[in-house]
């Protein structure tokens, strides 16, 4: 019976940790505020992620390129001499 009842307490517990790691994590995204994906700002090796020519952040070859990206404050990308969709 000892057993079981320390399993259960272990599951409850890590049910617990996870909500509250979760919870944390809401906070945090929240604080960050609005992003959005600027196109043509990104110098060389600055990018944020992947495009149809490569799978990684920080790949970009060229300083400004069209279609490669980078995360901003939502409503500055324009302000920045970027645009909110590739090309």
């Amino acid at each position: 019976m000892n057993t079981r009842r320390a399993m259960l307490q272990s599951a409850v517990a890590g049910v617990l940790a996870l909500a509250v790691a979760q919870g944390a994590a809401a906070q945090s995204k929240e604080k960050e505020g609005a992003k959005e994906k600027c196109y043509g700002i990104a110098k060389a090796g600055q990018n944020d992620c992947g495009t149809a020519k490569h799978t990684c952040a920080g790949k970009s070859t060229k300083a400004n390129a069209p279609d490669e990206w980078k995360y901003v404050a939502k409503g500055t990308c324009q302000s920045l001499g970027g645009k909110t969709t590739p090309g």
